[in-house]
């Protein structure tokens, strides 16, 4: 069995926002690691109370569970259930929402789970070959071929959600993807502030032209700054991971 090295790099910031209601993180133990991003909902309160408890308690969970199956299988069940009742315990009716992303490395695998617009991308030689699909509105339309995918970072509902955890469902639906890993892929978590303003072409040309995952994030965040240039812009955060092999 394979056991697959990685570097990974870490980047947040609140943008013009007077609160970063993102959080990410990563946890590792024995043959595996677990990297963790979660972007509270604005405009709901307690968004950032809502990302920095779902990712303290995957980390938790990560590490109590027994295998990564376990681990995968019941996670956001778990998650989903904890935030509800931290809920009631402050009794704060559903204000506590988030979305996740969760990405694991298990030996020569890697498998991504996710709740919301918060992505995951697979660059391989420097191409985006993978990225997961929002749930939210425009996605929807996309999927029911009304709208283009370019279409949804311009989409006047692109902020409505169609699932988080903490929202009011009794059972809570994720997406769950595998990858085969090979050494020099990257993987890329982000939140919405981060790839709305920065298109999956402009990515790929700065991991082509950065050299390194470090500056890679450094030179996005500078462009997604560039590019959000008179706007309100929102809480970004990013974790790029590297598989080394």
């Amino acid at each position: 069995m394979i056991f697959m090295k990685f570097e990974y790099e870490h980047f947040t910031d609140k943008g013009s926002r007077p609160v970063n209601e993102d959080f990410a993180d990563m946890v590792s133990k024995k043959d595996s690691s677990c990297f963790i991003l979660c972007d509270g909902l604005g405009g709901h309160g307690m968004g950032d109370e809502a990302s920095r408890f779902i990712v303290r308690f995957v980390k938790e969970y990560f590490l109590k569970c027994s295998s990564t199956e376990e681990f995968l299988s019941n996670v956001i069940e778990k998650a989903h259930n904890a935030i509800h009742e931290k809920q009631r315990e402050l009794s704060l009716g559903d204000k506590m929402k988030t979305t996740c992303v969760i990405f694991v490395i298990d030996k020569d695998k890697g498998i991504s789970i996710h709740v919301g617009d918060s992505r995951l991308y697979q660059f391989r030689d420097n191409i985006p070959v993978f990225c997961t699909k929002d749930h939210s509105i425009p996605q929807m339309l996309v999927k029911t071929g009304e709208i283009s995918e370019s279409e949804i970072r311009s989409h006047p509902d692109r902020n409505k959600l169609l699932r988080a955890l903490g929202d009011n469902h009794e059972t809570q639906k994720f997406d769950r993807n595998e990858f085969q890993l090979l050494s020099g892929d990257v993987f890329f978590l982000c939140s919405d502030g981060f790839w709305e303003p920065v298109t999956e072409s402009e990515m790929s040309a700065l991991l082509q032209s950065s050299g390194n995952i470090h500056k890679w994030l450094k030179n996005m965040a500078k462009l997604a700054k560039e590019n959000s240039s008179g706007k309100n812009m929102d809480n970004f955060t990013g974790i790029a991971v590297k598989i080394k092999g």
